[in-house]
C-alpha cells in the first residue's frame, strides 16, 4: 500500500510541474450542465444563509448560522456552463448552552483560472459532547446492550434509552447508585486543517488528488456527571451521577486505543472518475473514487493506520415530470493497522467529504450515527429525487421536491468476511429545497426496526 501511495504522489508531482498554464477546455466538456439547469443558474456573486437552531439533552440549546458565498461569474465566461461555481466559501458557526461550539470554513476553487487544477482548503474547530459509541466490532450488529450489562438486550432505541436511565447500584469506581444515561456518549474536541488539490487528466473524466491533513484531538467521557435518571420503584424522573461509559470500559480493557487523543498527521491520495453534469445536484453521470488516508509516526503522527475507501455513484434522469432523477451509491471501506485509534472507525474519508459510517444521515438513515462500527464495512443508498415545483421569491430562486430512499449496509472485523449476510436496512422519505440551484436543503425522515429519526442538513446525502 505504501508503494501505491508513493507512486500516486510521484504522478501528482509530475503533473504539478507539467501543467501550470491554461489550456483549452476540452477536459471539461463532458461536464456541461443540462440546458434546463443552465438557464436557471444564477450569475454573479451571491450569498445563501440560514439560521441554525437545535436542542439536545446533552449539548443543550444551540444557535448559529450556515452560510455560503458563491462566485459564479457571468454567462459569457467559458467556464459558466461547466462548473457549479468559480469559487465557493462556506462558513458555519454554532454555539450551545453546554459550552459546545463549532466553526467550519471551507474554500473550493474548481478549475482554477480555466486550468485543470482544483484547490480545496478546510478548517474546523469544534467541541462536541454528543458523539455516540456502541462498540468497535461486528458484534455491534446485534441488539442494543447496556454499557454495564451485556447480557440484557433491547430491540428498539426507545426501550434501550429508558433502561440506560434507570437507576442501578454502582460498581467499582462508581457512586452508590448511578445512571447510564450518558454512557454511550463522549466529548470530542478537534482542530483540523486540510489542504487538497486535484488535477484533471486527459479529457477531464479522470482526476488524481493529493492532500495533507493535520488534526489535534482530545476526548472526555462523563463519569460522575449528574444526568437524567429514572427511579425503578416509582418511575419518577430524577438525577444521579453517570456510571462508567462504554468507551472508557473498552479503553481500560485494552480493546481500543486513541481515547487519550493527540496529533494526527495524514497524507491523502485519490483516483477519481467523474462525469456528473452538476455536482451539487446531478441529473446524470457517474462518480467513482479510490481514496486512501495514510498516517504514521514518519510524517509526525501519533497514530499508525491506513484507510482505504472505494465508492461509486450513478445518476440517471428518467422521463417522469420535469426533473426526476434516480440516484444510487455503493461504498466499501477497510482500516489497516492493528492499533488504529477508535475515532478513525467512525468515518470513511472521501474527497467529497467524510462519511459517518455506519449509521446516520450520510450512510444508514433510521439508525443513530456510528451505530455499527468495525474494521470493514459496505453500504448502499438509493433515492428517487422528484422535482415538484419551482418559484422565484424576490431575486432568489427556489425549487421543491421529494426524495423517497432506501439504505442498507453491514460491518465486519475482516474485509475477507464482507458479504450480504446480517445486512441492516432503513427507508424513508425526504424533502429537498434547492436555493439558487447550488444550495440544497435536505430534510429526511428515516425508519428502521430500531428507531425513527429526523435529519436536517445542507446538500444531498450523496
Amino acid at each position: 500500500m505504501k508503494h501505491i501511495i508513493s507512486a500516486v504522489l510521484v504522478l501528482f508531482s509530475l503533473n504539478v510541474a507539467i501543467a501550470q498554464e491554461k489550456d483549452s477546455l476540452s477536459f471539461i466538456k463532458s461536464k456541461r450542465m443540462s440546458d434546463a439547469d443552465l438557464e436557471k443558474k444564477k450569475e454573479g456573486t451571491f450569498i445563501t444563509g440560514i439560521p441554525d437552531f437545535s436542542s439536545d439533552p446533552v449539548t443543550g440549546f444551540g444557535f448559529g448560522a450556515r452560510t455560503n458565498i458563491y462566485w459564479n461569474g457571468n454567462r459569457d465566461n467559458p467556464l459558466f456552463p461547466y462548473t457549479p461555481y468559480l469559487m465557493k466559501l462556506t462558513a458555519n458557526a454554532a454555539y450551545y448552552t453546554s459550552n459546545a461550539r463549532e466553526l467550519i470554513l471551507k474554500l473550493d476553487v474548481p478549475y482554477y483560472k480555466g486550468t485543470r487544477w482544483r484547490f480545496k482548503i478546510d478548517f474546523k474547530a469544534q467541541q462536541n459532547p454528543a458523539n455516540l459509541y456502541f462498540g468497535l466490532t461486528e458484534s455491534t450488529l446485534g441488539q442494543l446492550r447496556l454499557p454495564s450489562d451485556e447480557n440484557t438486550t433491547f430491540s428498539t432505541y426507545k426501550e434501550f434509552d429508558r433502561a440506560r436511565k434507570t437507576l442501578r447500584p454502582g460498581g467499582v469506581g462508581e457512586a452508590d447508585f448511578v445512571t447510564d444515561a450518558l454512557s454511550n456518549r463522549f466529548r470530542e474536541t478537534e482542530y483540523m486543517l486540510n489542504l487538497k488539490a486535484d488535477y484533471a487528466l486527459g479529457k477531464g473524466k479522470w482526476r488524481i488528488m493529493g492532500g495533507y491533513e493535520i488534526q489535534h484531538l482530545s476526548y472526555a467521557t462523563f463519569e460522575g456527571l449528574e444526568a437524567e435518571a429514572i427511579d425503578p420503584n416509582t418511575g419518577q424522573v430524577t438525577s444521579a451521577p453517570n456510571g462508567i461509559s462504554l468507551l472508557r470500559r473498552d479503553f481500560e480493557d485494552g480493546l481500543i486505543s486513541g481515547v487519550d487523543g493527540g496529533w494526527v498527521s495524514i497524507i491523502q491520495t485519490a483516483l477519481i472518475f467523474d462525469t456528473r453534469d452538476f455536482e451539487p445536484d446531478p441529473t446524470k453521470g457517474y462518480y467513482f473514487e479510490i481514496a486512501n488516508e495514510y498516517s504514521s509516526k514518519y510524517i509526525g503522527s501519533q497514530f499508525d493506520f491506513n484507510k482505504l475507501f472505494i465508492q461509486g455513484r450513478a445518476y440517471q434522469k428518467i422521463p417522469i415530470g420535469k426533473r426526476t432523477v434516480l440516484a444510487g451509491r455503493f461504498g466499501v471501506g477497510n482500516i489497516f493497522g492493528d492499533n488504529a485509534p477508535f475515532f478513525e472507525f467512525q468515518d470513511q474519508w472521501s474527497p467529497e467529504g467524510s462519511i459517518n459510517a455506519l449509521g446516520g444521515r450520510q450512510s444508514l438513515r433510521g439508525y443513530r450515527a456510528n451505530r455499527f462500527l468495525a474494521r470493514s464495512m459496505w453500504f448502499t443508498n438509493l433515492e428517487l429525487r422528484v422535482r415538484l415545483a419551482e418559484t422565484n421569491l424576490g431575486k432568489q430562486r427556489f425549487a421543491f421536491g421529494i426524495a423517497p430512499f432506501f439504505d442498507a449496509g453491514t460491518v465486519r472485523d475482516r474485509w475477507q468476511d464482507l458479504n450480504f449476510k446480517n445486512v441492516k436496512t432503513s427507508y424513508g422519505g425526504g424533502l429537498r429545497i434547492a436555493w439558487n440551484h447550488s444550495t440544497i436543503l435536505s430534510f429526511d425522515y428515516g425508519r428502521s426496526k430500531e428507531d425513527r429519526l429526523f435529519y436536517f442538513g445542507i446538500g444531498q446525502a450523496f
